[in-house]
Formats: structure tokens, C-alpha cells, sequence
């Protein structure tokens, strides 16, 4: 019974991907984008969570950290992006150095 809901959970959020996938392709602006890309690394993080309570295992906890720290540092990037027009500053501040 547990598992036949954990594969509808994976069945579910296989379809979320799928509606994320959609957005990101077609949203009208760059923060629907990063926003569908974000939503696409937790569903991920989710599904392979799925995958370790349906196999018993602690064996892909480590997955489910990097992934979620490689989605917080993109999201941040390209949120600075977006702010600034760029990553990574220059450092040429003005004549303080």
C-alpha cells in the first residue's frame, strides 16, 4: 500500500516537472524562467527522496544535499543577474585602493 503512493508521488511530481519544463521554455520573462528552474531542483531533490524511502536506503542522501546547495547558489546567481547585469563584480570601485 506505502509504496504503490510513493510511485504515485513519483508519478505526480514527474508531471510538475513536466509543467515546469513548459515554463521554462515558454515564460514570458527571465524570473518566470529562474523560478521554473528552481522548482525543477526541488521537484528533483523530491523525487530522489521518494527513491530512498521506496528502496530503503540512506545511500542518496548525499544527492539530495548537492543538488540542493547547486539550486540555492544558482537561484542566488542568476537572481544577482538579474539585479545587477552581472555575477561577478570587477572589484573597480573607485579610488580606494
Amino acid at each position: 500500500m506505502m509504496s504503490n503512493l510513493l510511485l504515485l508521488s513519483l508519478a505526480i511530481l514527474a508531471l510538475s516537472i513536466v509543467g515546469s519544463m513548459y515554463r521554462l521554455l515558454r515564460g514570458p520573462s527571465i524570473s518566470d524562467r529562474v523560478a521554473a528552474l528552481d522548482l525543477i531542483g526541488v521537484l528533483l531533490l523530491s523525487m530522489i527522496a521518494i527513491i530512498c524511502m521506496l528502496l530503503k536506503t540512506f545511500a542518496y542522501f548525499d544527492i539530495i544535499l548537492v543538488i540542493g546547495i547547486l539550486t540555492f547558489i544558482g537561484t542566488t546567481a542568476f537572481a544577482k543577474y538579474i539585479e545587477r547585469g552581472e555575477v561577478i563584480e570587477s572589484g573597480d570601485n573607485g579610488p580606494d585602493r
